[in-house]
């Protein structure tokens, strides 16, 4: 395997697991890394801490990872496109989404991979939940319904809880379904002081007619990463923090409860709680990242991908503004494809 040459700029909460991981993955060197504000948590080893993205590309590099604050994403990843570097950048690809296809535009224009962060596509329990959707074994899909809730990170002051996290279940719930959004609506809350929101609930549907659901805040003293998936043949769960998939079966006994048996819908069934590898969702993720530099086709969030994944999280904050629905473009005019 060829050895790729790698840069990481930003040595932050998640610099610091890329720099971790980076140095273990098979056929990748991690040779330069940067960050303006140094290196609190020592994770450079030998590495000098470069200032900024100009002496990252200095290093020759071949691969980038952007783990800087949102708002300088753009600015880098066009400085490693102009320098023919492919490129991963973490969510969200910008700080709106017209930046967003900008950036994509220019990996696109120099055929170059560009990705973004989106990792929960390689969280062990919703690969199997595809997998599973997409053999069918929840018949028709009805809804997708996620919750993503904590304490308020102090690490994030750019970005409200939609585009630092509702991120994550927008992109989500499009690749389980094999769908973009066409329509969303949704309430925002601030409550913590702050310019941005702390609390989002969204409700949208899908252009298969899946309809979706995202209650996501930074105001609960416990974490909860869920996906719900029901379909005609039962209902999937797939707890992300823990990485486990479980699915409840529509019951195929006859009810003979009579205050019960009148209501014409579903019944508790058999209850499968599955196992399987877990792989640690980010090294998942730079595997696919350097694979797919090697030509390789993955399941990685494209920057175009990404830019719509942003423009359904502006429309909901735009919904929530304006009191009204939300029709979101069609990302392959977007796209230019």
């Amino acid at each position: 395997m060829a050895v790729l040459r790698a840069g990481l700029i930003g040595l932050g909460m998640m610099g610091r697991h890329h720099a971790r991981i980076l140095r273990d993955v098979e056929g990748v060197e991690l040779v330069a890394v940067a960050d303006p504000a140094g290196d609190p948590h020592r994770v450079a080893g030998g590495l000098e801490v470069l200032s900024g993205v100009d002496e990252l590309v200095a290093a020759g590099l071949d691969i980038a990872i952007v783990a800087i604050p949102t708002r300088f994403h753009a600015d880098a990843a066009f400085a490693l496109a102009e320098a023919g570097v492919h490129t991963l950048v973490e969510k969200p690809i910008a700080e709106e989404a017209v930046t967003g296809r900008r950036v994509a535009e220019a990996f696109g224009a120099r055929g170059l991979i560009g990705a973004v962060g989106h990792v929960e596509r390689f969280n062990p329990a919703l690969q199997q939940l595809r997998a599973r959707l997409e053999a069918g074994d929840a018949g028709d899909v009805y809804q997708i319904a996620t919750r993503r809730q904590s304490s308020f990170p102090g690490r994030i002051g750019d970005v409200g809880v939609a585009k630092d996290l509702a991120t994550h279940d927008i992109d989500l719930t499009a690749w389980v379904a094999q769908s973009t959004y066409r329509a969303v609506s949704a309430q925002t809350a601030h409550k913590s002081g702050r310019d941005h929101e702390d609390m989002i609930a969204i409700t949208g549907r899908l252009r298969n007619g899946i309809i979706a659901n995202h209650l996501i805040n930074w105001l609960s003293p416990m974490k909860e990463r869920v996906t719900v998936v029901t379909g005609e043949r039962g209902t999937f769960i797939a707890d992300t923090a823990t990485g486990d998939l479980t699915f409840y079966a529509n019951g195929t006994v006859a009810l003979e409860w009579e205050s019960v048996s009148t209501f014409r819908g579903v019944s508790e069934g058999d209850v499968t709680r599955f196992a399987f590898a877990k792989k640690e969702p980010l090294r998942a993720e730079l595997e696919a990242f350097r694979d797919s530099v090697l030509g390789a086709r993955t399941e990685l969030s494209t920057m175009a991908e990404a830019a719509h994944t942003l423009e359904v999280v502006e429309s909901a904050l735009l919904s929530a503004r304006e009191g009204v629905t939300e029709v979101v473009s069609d990302p392959v005019s977007v796209n230019g494809h």
